[in-house]
C-alpha cells in the first residue's frame, strides 16, 4: 500500500490562504487521515491509479477547498434525467463531495449502495471522510482505474466530466501528484518507510496536528519553536538541529519515520 495521506495532499493542491486555506486545511487533515485505507479498499492501489484519482478529485473539489458546488443548484431544477422530479431538488441536490454527487436519483443510488440516507439528507455528501468514500464508489462504478493503468487523462476526465474541461488543470495536478508520490516510493525504496500510526511525513509547509505535537516535542527538548500547528522556516531549521545532534542523515528538516522515532526515543513530551 503506497501510504499516501494529507501530506501527499498539499503537496499537490494550490496554497490558499484566509478562510478558503482553513477550509482546504480541514478537508486535507480529515481526508488524509483514512485516504491510504480507503483507496486500497477500491483498489485503487497503485501509482497511476492514485495520481490520477487525487489530481481529479483536487481539480473538482477546487484545490481541495471545498465539498459542495458554489453555484446554487437552481441550474438543474426539473432536470429529470438527474431524477430531479419535485420543486427545489436542484437547490436540494447539488453537486457535493470530491467528485460533485448531483441529481436526486444519484443521491438515492449512493444512499442505497452505502446504506445511508443520502435522499433524505442531501448535506451529508460534503462530509469530507463521506466525500472520499462517494468519490471512490464512483470511481469503481465508471471503471476509472483501466483509464489510469492507460495513463490515459483524456479518457479519466471523460469519465468524470462527460467532457474534456479543465483538461490542462487535471493534466498539471496529475503531473504533481505523480512527483509527490513518487516521493514516497523513494522513501520506501532507499529504506526509509514513511511513518506509520497516524504521523505523517512533515515538512516547510504542512500545517495541522501533527505539526503541534512535533513542535511540542521540540519545545520539551529546548529547541525555541511556537506551537502554532505550521511548519514554517523555525520549525524546519529546530528539526535540523535536532537531527544533526542525533546524527540523523540527511540533516534536511523533514520528519520522516527516522526524525520520529529519533523523537520518541529522545523522551520529549507530547
Amino acid at each position: 500500500m503506497i501510504e499516501v495521506d494529507a501530506q501527499t495532499m498539499r503537496e499537490i493542491a494550490p496554497t490558499f490562504s484566509g478562510a478558503n486555506g482553513q477550509r482546504q486545511n480541514a478537508i486535507i487533515t480529515a481526508v488524509g487521515e483514512v485516504l491510504a485505507k480507503t483507496l486500497q479498499a477500491y483498489a485503487i492501489d497503485n501509482r497511476l491509479r492514485i495520481a490520477h484519482f487525487l489530481a481529479q478529485t483536487c481539480h473538482e473539489s477546487a484545490g481541495f477547498r471545498t465539498t459542495e458546488e458554489f453555484a446554487s443548484g437552481q441550474a438543474y431544477e426539473g432536470r429529470r434525467d438527474l431524477g430531479n422530479v419535485h420543486p427545489g431538488d436542484g437547490v436540494r441536490y447539488k453537486g457535493r463531495g470530491l467528485l460533485q454527487l448531483t441529481g436526486r436519483a444519484n443521491y438515492a443510488d449512493m444512499g442505497k449502495k452505502l446504506d445511508i440516507k443520502l435522499e433524505d439528507h442531501p448535506e451529508l455528501a460534503a462530509e469530507p471522510v463521506l466525500s472520499l468514500t462517494i468519490a471512490c464508489e464512483f470511481w469503481k462504478k465508471n471503471g476509472i482505474n483501466a483509464a489510469c493503468d492507460a495513463d490515459d487523462i483524456v479518457r479519466v476526465t471523460r469519465r468524470i466530466n462527460g467532457g474534456t474541461n479543465g483538461l490542462d488543470d487535471r493534466r498539471a495536478l496529475t503531473s504533481r501528484a505523480k512527483t509527490a508520490i513518487a516521493r514516497l516510493e523513494g522513501l520506501v525504496l532507499s529504506g526509509v518507510a514513511p511513518p506509520t500510526g497516524g504521523r505523517p511525513v512533515l515538512r516547510r509547509g504542512s500545517k495541522g496536528d501533527a505539526v503541534g505535537e512535533l513542535q511540542r516535542r521540540l519545545q520539551a527538548l529546548g529547541f525555541m519553536v511556537a506551537v502554532d500547528n505550521d511548519f514554517g522556516a523555525g520549525t524546519e531549521v529546530a528539526v535540523a538541529a535536532f537531527q544533526k545532534q542525533h546524527g540523523l542523515k540527511p540533516v534536511d528538516g523533514i520528519v520522516g519515520s527516522g526524525t520520529w522515532t529519533a523523537l520518541d526515543a529522545s523522551g520529549g513530551g507530547t
